[in-house]
């Protein structure tokens, strides 16, 4: 049987149609599903395999005829996970998309998030906690940095922004597929809850008392630890810093008058990631065995 789909040239079609509402938050909300825009994201979308109902986490996928034969590989792995691969117009795949310039693959997507209570039932050892954080791209680079600093989860409380938000998604650039991501839990919850599961939780903010230097010359960080991170430009409300164990500020040894959000993110998770790492119980080092 052929695996060549009709090419699909219609920007009215309801398949099109349907996948551009995507675009808005409540639709994303309503439908619980989004697009993963580019070859990374995508390639990850089909390898992350299937959710815990048994559905795929791809829905579809749509791609250029030039696109399908530069990303051949992905094509092959779609199909065999029996993801129906749709040939589209450059046109239709723009219209599909987010970016100005796509990379002429698409695909639609079933929410792949983590209940909170899983995250925690999985005694882990290192998390970021977004709180606050509206800006889509600093959390998709947030998200991209805990996975590249091993950590066991990412957490948005209910005031942060969507994780499947477009740019989100492209800025974490295939990560969002690599760690459970919990989202919508209350900030008071999150921390108190992580707390009972013996996770020690660090407000990151310029307002703490101790840096990030003490922590490491005393050794803080070598157990299981959750950072907080807060909003891009007036960073974590008193309200939410007083719900920590520590404020931690990352110290400035130049004349910068601060770092920002992703900058700070990773100085702050691979600071931890170091320190656990000395005692065996990064992530990063079990699957680098």
């Amino acid at each position: 049987m052929s695996t060549e789909t009709p090419l699909l040239t219609s920007l009215r079609s309801p398949r099109v149609v349907a996948a551009r509402r995507l675009a808005k938050r409540n639709q994303r909300g309503k439908e619980r599903r989004f697009l993963a825009e580019g070859p990374q994201a995508v390639r990850e979308a089909v390898a992350f395999g299937r959710l815990p109902d048994g559905e795929h986490a791809v829905v579809e996928v749509y791609v250029t005829p030039e696109a399908a034969e530069r990303h051949a590989d992905i094509v092959a792995a779609a199909r065999a996970a029996g993801r129906p691969v749709l040939t589209a117009t450059e046109e239709v795949v723009a219209d599909i998309c987010d970016t100005v310039t796509p990379q002429g693959v698409v695909a639609l997507c079933r929410f792949i998030d983590t209940p909170f209570e899983q995250v925690l039932a999985a005694r882990p050892k290192l998390v970021a906690v977004l709180a606050h954080v509206r800006d889509p791209g600093n959390a998709g680079t947030v998200l991209r940095t805990a996975d590249a600093a091993g950590a066991d989860a990412v957490v948005l409380t209910d005031a942060s922004v969507d994780p499947y938000n477009p740019k989100a998604v492209r800025a974490s650039v295939g990560s969002l597929f690599h760690l459970p991501v919990a989202t919508g839990v209350p900030v008071g919850e999150a921390v108190a809850r992580l707390r009972e599961a013996g996770v020690r939780v660090l407000a990151a903010d310029g307002a703490g008392e101790r840096d990030l230097d003490q922590e490491l010359d005393e050794g803080t960080l070598q157990g299981p630890c959750a950072w907080v991170f807060g909003n891009e430009a007036w960073g974590l409300p008193e309200e939410t810093r007083a719900l920590a164990d520590e404020v931690v500020k990352v110290p400035i040894h130049g004349h910068a008058e601060s770092l920002n959000l992703a900058t700070a993110a990773a100085v702050c998770l691979y600071a931890s990631a170091r320190a656990q790492r000395s005692r065996g119980g990064c992530r990063a080092e079990a699957r680098s065995r």
